[in-house]
């Protein structure tokens, strides 16, 4: 069996690591690397970390590009390696525009798909954009659905995904946090004074930029003006979330902005944060496995069951409602213990091996 799994981005890179290295470990399966390098420096850290040589790099990465930029470099470059490879299965993860892509040239060329991460949703398809279309499309092309709990074994049901196509696995994300806690980071982690706790902040979705953006840097400025924290905040380099960050909190006392992390390190600081203020997707999975309660800067989440298990809270993107929500957690105990004991429900650590069983079963061809 051939298998060639597809990634470009760091968070996929992260999630798609734990599979490649199980599949390596069977004899049976052929198994390759494409990256398509949708963000390459990013991507290139990950890779480094779990030790993963792409047998492909499509590279498409370029300044200032859209989706349809991406969608079409990766559809054109992806064409002759299916044709020439032939693989049996290709293995994508998540929603990003090489999720989509991938999946679209893999059913033009009649190779089937496995979707890991398969069937989140916030029925909002501007919320997250593009992504919330992205993994819906994507769905609709694989054959195996790998969804990461019940919740979103649900949701592909109540879409016509037949029931024998779905298998609930646990999110590898959980899978790459064990590799990652076991091992020391690499060199020096950003220090902040000791006493104070650490607020940290990952910000840079693209619905989010202007106003609401502009919001959430206010909340963090009047978080940071407490003076009894210290706010980390390593910045995407696109230009809508760097500019207007370090113009408002570049020269705050109390907040450090650092250009983006390596993986490692960035789950080693997670690990030490007593808050975490996001607007990511996949930080509300991480978080919960390291026991740091998360205050989601978004309006709606795809990932229900961090809000019902008390892991995470939503706080949209007002001003005030965020301060508040992080005041509580910090002034009081109760609250902040209540969400760092919350039982992660996203899985136990053996999603990878789940995937790489299920493919590996006679009834799948």
């Amino acid at each position: 069996m051939k298998v060639l799994s597809v990634f470009g981005t760091r968070p996929e890179a992260v999630k798609m690591a734990p599979v490649v290295a199980e599949l390596r470990k069977h004899s049976n399966i052929e198994s390759k690397v494409l990256v398509t390098a949708q963000h390459r420096d990013m991507l290139d850290q990950v890779l480094e970390i779990f030790d993963i040589t792409p047998d492909f790099d499509l590279d498409v990465m370029q300044d200032n590009q859209s989706p349809t930029d991406v969608a079409a470099e990766v559809l054109r470059r992806i064409q002759p390696i299916l044709r020439s490879e032939q693989p049996d299965w290709i293995l994508v993860q998540g929603d990003t525009t090489t999720v989509l892509a991938a999946s679209l040239a893999a059913f033009y060329n009649r190779v089937r798909v496995g979707h890991v991460e398969a069937g989140l949703r916030t029925y909002d398809r501007n919320n997250p954009f593009p992504e919330e279309i992205n993994r819906v499309l994507a769905d609709q092309l694989s054959d195996l659905h790998f969804a990461p709990t019940e919740t979103a074994r649900q949701a592909l049901l109540k879409e016509g995904i037949p029931a024998e196509r779905i298998h609930v696995t646990g999110n590898t994300v959980i899978d790459a946090l064990r590799v990652i806690v076991s091992r020391p980071a690499n060199g020096s982690l950003p220090t902040y004074p000791s006493g104070k706790r650490l607020v940290l902040i990952t910000a840079h979705r693209r619905e989010n930029f202007g106003l609401p953006f502009a919001n959430m840097l206010a909340a963090m400025k009047q978080i940071a003006d407490r003076g009894d924290v210290h706010l980390i905040y390593p910045v995407h380099p696109n230009p809508n979330v760097r500019g207007p960050a370090y113009e408002m909190l570049g020269n705050h006392p109390h907040v450090t902005l650092l250009p983006p992390m390596d993986y490692l390190g960035f789950a080693h600081l997670m690990g030490k944060a007593h808050l975490i203020l996001t607007d990511s997707g996949g930080i509300q999975e991480e978080a919960p496995g390291l026991g740091v309660p998360v205050l989601v800067m978004r309006h709606v989440t795809e990932r229900p069951e961090a809000i019902e298990a008390g892991t995470a809270k939503l706080v949209g993107t007002d001003t005030a409602t965020i301060v508040c929500e992080a005041s509580r957690l910090l002034d009081d105990s109760a609250a902040h213990e209540a969400m760092a004991r919350a039982i992660n429900p996203f899985g136990d650590g053996h999603a990878a091996e789940k995937i790489v069983r299920v493919l590996s079963l006679p009834s799948i061809y």
